[in-house]
């Protein structure tokens, strides 16, 4: 097997690349090593282990997370954080299913930033500790729901129409007579724009969270 230059990097890459291709069970050092054309020990001199890797590959994308201006009012920092998180994520699926299956955690300081900005931004309009945590939670839920909808459960790139494609069975199986209701939404699902509808909820939740501080 010839012989191939290697760093972190390099094998974070490949591993992103295989990760994206095979899935994360299809994610494994002889994998991996094949990929690089290198013999699967050679890895250990830059990644510890497949938790390493998915580590790693977390990091690189959190940290990539654009920052929103320190100097905005603390609702516009929410919801500039929120949607750079979630454009950042959605460039490559395997990243936030890695993360919501607690199988990569971000731990470094730059990783951290974007998260600490949020909170931050709760502080300051007023929410204690507790109050924070379950804004927070829910400022995840929206992100983290929007890309497993537009990715199809993460399992597939970031398409406008995951939905779309997914509402297919309903279309051909439900009886509208009887199903009235969720029925009607059929057509405004067709026309489903993923990043315009997490703006609208998180505008939604901000509103009603500015709302609540100064009411």
């Amino acid at each position: 097997m010839p012989r191939r230059e290697l760093n972190r990097e390099k094998v974070l890459d490949a591993a992103l690349e295989l990760a994206s291709e095979e899935g994360l069970d299809g994610l494994s050092m002889r994998k991996l090593a094949k990929k690089l054309g290198v013999e699967a020990m050679s890895l250990y001199n830059h990644v510890a282990n497949k938790t390493d890797i998915l580590d790693g590959i977390a990091e690189r994308a959190y940290t990539s997370i654009e920052r929103a201006d320190p100097s905005l009012p603390w609702p516009e920092r929410l919801k500039v954080t929120a949607l750079a998180m979630y454009k950042t994520l959605k460039k490559h699926p395997i990243v936030p299913m890695a993360v919501a299956k607690d199988r990569a955690n971000p731990t470094s300081t730059a990783a951290l930033l974007p998260l600490d900005d949020m909170v931050g931004a709760l502080f300051e309009a007023g929410l204690d500790e507790v109050q924070a945590r379950q804004v927070l939670s829910a400022l995840n839920g929206l992100v983290f729901g929007s890309l497993m909808l537009a990715t199809a459960g993460f399992d597939r790139e970031f398409s406008t129409r995951a939905e779309a494609e997914q509402l297919k069975p309903y279309r051909t199986k439900v009886d509208r007579t009887l199903i009235p209701n969720f029925s009607r939404l059929f057509d405004a699902i067709e026309n489903a724009d993923p990043e315009r509808d997490l703006e609208a909820a998180l505008d939604l939740l901000i509103s009603g969270l500015v709302t609540r501080t100064t009411s």
